[in-house]
């Protein structure tokens, strides 16, 4: 496989330096299921901090192929992210630059690709990588103050901002919740098509909408139907429902449909 390949060169390439602390490999890598589609995510780590200065990081991504365009990424709250795209063959590589301090956070153990004195694996065995969780009562207050929102949208007939209300929906709540109950890890829709069960899947399908008021409106419904299977099988008594807030919106929907 060409990420494979493009990490040993990767390797090769930062074996000699001696800022370098080590490469270390997240992603699809640690689970075997790279495929043609997938991307590749390193981590280097080094010994001065690298990820406050774009020209440095670019600089060793130059390093490790034909890059055509490396970009950091605060879209995704991480700007010690480097996302690149490469040439010969057409591969997408993140590169997450930090230092070892920086190393011991993290939501999963990745593989060690060079550890130039051990103190990485050093790192591994000392800490536990922590995956955030949903928490389910900061979902639960704000479920509600959502749907309202989308009931306003579909109202004033902004469709396409209703419309891209539900991917949120699908990415903070339905996929997190319904990759928890089939015993996944809570990562947004990721490879939801093949990790969920048949049932759940076709309910998640139902949360995506045509553009027109009627689709938005059934669409509305049914991600409201999901939400709350998924919170009467996931959430526990120490949840606080909003049913104060749950009751007035049901009721500001039905004017909405009557409105039709």
């Amino acid at each position: 496989m060409i990420q494979q390949q493009f990490a040993e060169y990767a390797v090769e390439v930062l074996k000699n330096d001696e800022k370098v602390v080590g490469l270390a490999v997240a992603g699809s890598w640690l689970t075997n299921e790279i495929d043609e589609f997938s991307d590749l995510d390193l981590i280097l780590i080094t010994k001065e901090n690298v990820s406050n200065d774009k020209e440095k990081m670019l600089e060793y991504a130059y390093r490790f192929g034909n890059l055509l365009s490396g970009f950091t990424g605060e879209h995704v709250g991480e700007p010690r992210l480097l996302i690149c795209l490469y040439d010969n063959s057409l591969l997408h590589v993140d590169i997450k630059f930090l230092t070892p301090d920086e190393f011991d956070k993290r939501i999963e153990n990745p593989a060690l690709l060079l550890d130039r004195n051990g103190e990485l694996q050093k790192i591994l065995d000392e800490t536990k990588a922590k995956l955030p969780y949903p928490d389910f009562q900061w979902i639960e207050d704000r479920f509600w103050i959502w749907v309202h929102y989308a009931l306003l949208k579909i109202g004033r007939g902004e469709y396409f901002e209703a419309m891209d209300f539900f991917g949120f929906l699908r990415m903070v709540v339905f996929g997190p919740l319904l990759h928890m109950k089939n015993g996944n890890l809570p990562r947004g829709v990721r490879r939801v098509e093949t990790q969920l069960q048949r049932e759940d899947f076709e309910k998640l399908k139902g949360t995506i909408a045509n553009y027109d008021r009627v689709s938005l409106v059934r669409t509305l419904e049914n991600s409201i139907e999901l939400y709350k299977e998924l919170r009467e099988k996931l959430f526990d008594r120490n949840v606080n429902l909003q049913g104060e807030t749950e009751n007035r919106v049901m009721e500001f929907l039905k004017e909405i449909k009557e409105k039709d």
